[in-house]
């Protein structure tokens, strides 16, 4: 992988303070790329993100927008566009996974998921749209979920939703290949607890074939690679990233 291959672009970043998308800021800043680092509303997080990015030579800024919230995430974008002047790459992250099992489960529960997960995916979309169409070499990622091509247990709102995620790629994939722009879908495995970083956590559908649990590291060299030079034949696609644990 060419070092600074991403130099001069520009990516947004939903849910980028902690865990995957943290890794995946990180990793496609050391590419050259300058990073809007997304959180809802803990600013600390950001901050220390972008001090991370900073400190390291690269470009970043915080941005706080609930992605629910259409409004500010608009804001969102125009500030990127403000401080950066463009918009290349757009990587939709921010989740929720609570679990109720479907007898408790009230239909603002449902609601709720579906908002953050796919809401939250189409009004980022529709706010970064125009730039990332002009750039030429645009991509959007949609961070799915392992659950959502095999199904668990006590979570049909997430499930749901991170499958939903996959249908809005392949649907935007169809719509703008005629700008360049690629959309795929990236599948992680189920993370490793921080304090527990080789044990596997006990899943009934979890048995990654590598013998370890997955750590937000593992998945942040593939964004790196499907918004790059090197994956501009590759749209539409579901990326699984899981050790072995999902055959798709």
């Amino acid at each position: 992988m060419a070092e600074q291959e991403l130099k001069g672009r520009v990516a947004v970043i939903t849910g980028a303070g902690r865990s995957i998308g943290k890794a995946m800021a990180l990793e496609l800043a050391s590419a050259g790329c300058a990073v809007v680092v997304n959180v809802r509303s803990n600013k600390t997080e950001a901050e220390a993100v972008v001090a991370e990015i900073q400190k390291a030579g690269g470009k970043a800024i915080a941005a706080l927008a609930d992605v629910i919230d259409a409004p500010a995430v608009e804001r969102m974008a125009a500030a990127a566009l403000k401080q950066f002047g463009r918009i290349d790459y757009l990587i939709n992250n921010a989740a929720l996974r609570q679990e109720k099992h479907i007898e408790h489960m009230t239909y603002e529960d449902w609601r709720h998921i579906i908002g953050v997960v796919l809401d939250g995916a189409f009004h980022c979309v529709k706010a970064c749209l125009e730039p990332i169409k002009a750039s030429g070499a645009g991509s959007i990622i949609n961070v799915g979920g392992l659950t959502g091509a095999m199904g668990a247990p006590d979570r049909a709102h997430v499930v749901t939703a991170k499958a939903g995620l996959a249908g809005f790629s392949r649907a935007l994939a169809m719509e703008l290949a005629p700008h360049k722009v690629t959309v795929n879908t990236l599948v992680p495995a189920m993370l490793a607890k921080p304090d527990k970083p080789n044990e596997i956590p006990a899943h009934p559908i979890y048995r990654p074939l590598v013998g370890r649990a997955a750590w937000p590291s593992d998945f942040a060299p593939a964004a790196r690679f499907l918004v790059g030079p090197g994956a501009r034949y590759i749209t539409g696609q579901t990326i699984n990233v899981n050790g072995g644990t999902f055959f798709g």
